[in-house]
């Protein structure tokens, strides 16, 4: 039976009112201007070239829907454990898909923490003699994950204020680089449709699909409910203005890009292409900018996504899904969350095959967020949610993920399969947790 009484929730703690609308807003944009924007570019560029921008907004607008389910979950159950708790109360007869979504979403946040981590180092030491050495990158990407670990222990206003300044300091670089790079463009949208060869709505769409993990992140918003003001005003207004101005960030950076740099250049530095490409139109001043820009990207979105999934992975553990240390909390904070993602964020850096990881990213979390459309279903009643607008969000995350592996599938069917593992790992896992809790409920 699901309570309709949020008030009188075990779950709910008192609330602290650290964080204002800027921090949510800071923590949401930390996590979705990150690390997928610098690579997303390049791999949009060589699929369906001129038709980036469009993507960007499409995949935006997917992003928009998967919101839609959180937002209203979000301000009928004020559960800082989200995704997993939302699924969990509504569905409470179900403990192994409680666990299996804690497992899912979990993993997904570690796999792009790592992403984080590996692109900060990528760009960090971009400049130097050993730019090539895979054994400093992997050291540099630990070393801001030890940093954002500690700074995430220390202090959650600290932690906000921290934010603040790299999340708004980096859109105003990415914003002043964009419209510089549209200033300086080399030709004109017409002129490049017209040289374009033909694409197909179907890549339209496969791309699009694509760039949802660049949007990934404004779920951490519903993760600080126990440390935010006004939840039921603040849940949306953090969310859907957080996903604004990602949309907005990334049609004007793709803009300017696809105006100023040449698509091969594009295509051949994917993960550098804004750093090449501001380099060849404004000279060094140009790289360096773009670098800086990129370092707080990263920066801020390690920063946030261990905030936000720390606090989750704790929910879960309290629950007894994942071991009970990892509940257990330091003046509010759960220290013991927070070291262990970071531990394992490093641990999938030490061993490499980070393009995988974020495919498998992408897949979880439009896997995980047609879960949330159809929890908001289900409860629609309760949330105050739109028919319509749930039946249309489901549909779309669905098409969404199906053409993502159906992309898979027809291009890189050995990282499918592997995906497919580590899904029948996370399950196996989050299965065995269950049964555990399960037996010790009726012993």
């Amino acid at each position: 039976m699901i309570s309709t009484n949020n008030q009188n929730s075990s779950i709910h703690r008192a609330r602290r009112k650290s964080l204002g609308t800027p921090e949510l807003i800071a923590i949401a944009l930390g996590g979705m201007v990150g690390g997928g924007i610098f690579t997303i570019l390049g791999i949009s560029v060589s699929l369906v070239g001129v038709f980036t921008p469009l993507v960007i907004v499409i995949g935006g607008v997917i992003a928009s829907l998967a919101a839609y389910s959180y937002v209203k979950l979000g301000v009928y159950y004020k559960d800082e454990g989200a995704t997993y708790s939302f699924y969990k109360r509504t569905f409470p007869d179900s403990p192994f898909a409680a666990s299996l979504i804690g497992w899912w979403v979990i993993f997904g946040y570690i796999s792009t923490l790592a992403l984080y981590a590996y692109t900060f180092a990528s760009y960090a030491i971009s400049g130097f003699y050993f730019s090539d050495s895979e054994m400093v990158r992997k050291v540099v990407a630990g070393g801001i994950i030890l940093i954002f670990t500690l700074v995430n222990i220390w202090s959650v206003k600290g932690m906000g204020k921290i934010e603040d300044v790299m999340v708004y300091t980096k859109l105003v670089i990415l914003v002043v680089i964009s419209f510089v790079l549209i200033s300086n463009g080399r030709t004109t949208i017409p002129v490049l449709i017209e040289s374009e060869n033909d694409v197909s709505v179907l890549s339209v769409l496969i791309v699009a699909s694509l760039t949802f993990v660049a949007y990934e992140g404004f779920q951490l918003v519903i993760n600080a409910v126990d440390e935010m003001e006004a939840p039921e005003k603040n849940i949306p207004k953090a969310i859907y203005s957080s996903l604004f101005l990602a949309v907005l960030i990334y049609f004007i950076i793709s803009l300017g890009a696809i105006l100023a740099i040449p698509f091969e250049l594009i295509i051949k530095n994917k993960e550098y292409a804004l750093a090449s490409g501001a380099g060849s139109v404004l000279g060094h001043w140009g790289t360096d900018l773009v670098i800086l820009g990129a370092l707080l990207a990263t920066s801020s979105a390690i920063s946030g996504t261990v905030f936000g999934a720390s606090r989750q992975m704790a929910v879960i553990s309290g629950d007894g899904y994942f071991p009970a240390i990892l509940s257990k909390r330091v003046n509010h904070i759960p220290v013991f969350s927070i070291i262990s993602m970071a531990a394992l964020a490093f641990a999938l850096v030490l061993a490499g095959n980070l393009e995988v990881i974020l495919e498998f990213g992408s897949v979880t979390f439009l896997l995980v967020s047609l879960l949330m459309a159809y929890a908001n279903f289900k409860v629609r009643d309760l949330t105050g949610s739109s028919l319509f607008i749930t039946v249309i969000s489901f549909f779309a995350l669905f098409v969404g993920a199906a053409l993502i592996l159906y992309y898979e599938f027809m291009n890189q069917p050995k990282q499918l399969i592997f995906i497919f593992v580590i899904y029948a790992l996370l399950t196996l896992g989050s299965w065995l947790f269950s049964r555990s809790k399960v037996a010790h409920a009726g012993s």
